[in-house]
């Protein structure tokens, strides 16, 4: 009997171990495919799977309408605004053609679907509840050779003024608002680059809430002070909102006022106060925003409420007393904060963005802003860096365009 020749015992004894191995390896994963197998079918039910809730990345707010979007809107987790100044040769034909081409983007932008000259298309897609809304400054509404309400100018100086330029006035205004960063900043340069041949970009304020699912909806906003902000606010969709924000004046009926107010809070001289001082600072407590009367947020103050030695329970320094006015005198508040990078010894650089729509700014805010500039013991730690005034025009119809009561 021949003997197999040495290689030939070699590459068997090769592919004997291979095989070993490989075999090995193949009946582990068999065993764990079983296991697997044997997990799957001993798994108990658990019936039919459930409908999966809507991404909030999928939500739109309609554009169209008697309304512009992001006045009445629940405010968005992220809110940009933008103000621009015209160039020089613009004329009345030119702030048609630009109304028209943001109306256009705007309202594709906020259903989820790309601008017209979309570079990004892909950043369109997830709207998040974005709602984008325009402002007529003083020079926008003199370029179009028309006349704007009475108190469509820069407001009055009060004294606790700061104003800087680069955060101040404009002749048109865009806020873009929505629960995600990168939709609202797709969105900006989209308008932004729709714009650039009839404006320059005079601001930019950057501003934030919390996170969308953070808090139940409806809940009041906090500012960076810990302090509710907006608890007298009207309630969208009543009466009283109506008589509050909406305007029926000439081209702007269906319309509001907007003041933006960039408001710098001293957070490092703000740690020094004690919690008491804070609550007397603003007449409510920080804790739930209760007035110093009252136990729940929504109670009325009782200003005529004294101590046991005879003080005023809500001091006549507090931001609350300061604010109230005689019933006209009220507005609706949709502010963010701001916080940008602190420099030196300073721990923060950080604000409120106060917004505010009201049917009459100098029926209904100026008068309240002159109580504050006189008596609040909020002005030791804030102070006003920007100002700027606009007419929010009404909404529009499909095929029509924002500002065209005043243009068209």
């Amino acid at each position: 009997m021949t003997a197999p020749a040495e290689g030939a015992r070699s590459r068997r004894a090769g592919s004997t171990r291979r095989q070993f191995l490989l075999g090995g390896a193949v009946a582990g994963v068999g065993a764990v495919a079983a296991v697997g197998a044997d997990l799957a079918l001993n798994r108990p039910k658990t019936g039919p799977t459930p409908v999966s809730a809507p991404m909030n990345g999928d939500l739109t707010v309609p554009f169209f309408g008697v309304h512009q979007a992001g006045i009445d809107t629940a405010a968005q987790a992220h809110g940009v605004f933008l103000g621009l100044d015209l160039h020089g040769d613009v004329d009345r034909d030119g702030l048609t053609r630009l109304m028209r081409v943001l109306t256009d983007d705007a309202a594709r932008l906020t259903q989820g679907r790309p601008a017209l000259a979309d570079s990004e298309p892909e950043l369109a897609l997830a709207p998040a509840r974005l709602t984008i809304t325009f402002g007529l400054g003083p020079g926008f509404v003199t370029c179009a050779g028309a006349g704007g309400p009475a108190w469509l100018a820069p407001l009055p100086g009060f004294g606790v003024d700061q104003l800087r330029p680069e955060f101040s006035d404009g002749d048109l205004l865009v806020q873009i608002a929505g629960d995600d960063p990168l939709t609202v900043a797709h969105a900006t340069r989209m308008l932004l680059k729709d714009a650039r041949r009839f404006a320059s970009i005079r601001w930019t304020q950057h501003g934030f809430r919390r996170a969308h699912g953070t808090e139940r909806p409806g809940t009041t906003m906090r500012n960076l002070f810990g302090q509710v902000d907006g608890t007298t606010n009207p309630q969208p969709g009543t009466e009283d909102f109506a008589r509050v924000v909406w305007t029926e004046e000439g081209w702007l009926a269906g319309g509001t006022g907007m003041v933006l107010r960039r408001i710098r809070m001293d957070l490092d001289k703000w740690d020094r106060l004690d919690r008491s001082g804070r609550d007397a600072s603003v007449g409510r407590t920080l804790a739930n925003g209760a007035p110093l009367t009252g136990t729940e947020e929504f109670d009325e103050p009782d200003f005529a409420a004294k101590t046991a030695i005879g003080f005023p329970v809500i001091p006549q320094f507090a931001h609350i007393r300061r604010a109230r006015g005689d019933g006209d005198e009220r507005i609706f508040r949709r502010a963010y904060n701001y916080d940008e990078r602190p420099a030196g010894t300073e721990v923060s650089e950080s604000g409120l963005l106060f917004v505010s729509f009201q049917a009459d700014i100098d029926r209904q805010f100026v008068p309240m802003q002159r109580r504050l500039d006189e008596l609040d013991l909020l002005n030791e730690w804030t102070v006003p860096i920007g100002s700027a005034v606009f007419a929010i025009p009404p909404g529009c119809s499909e095929g029509g365009f924002i500002g065209e009561t005043l243009l068209a």
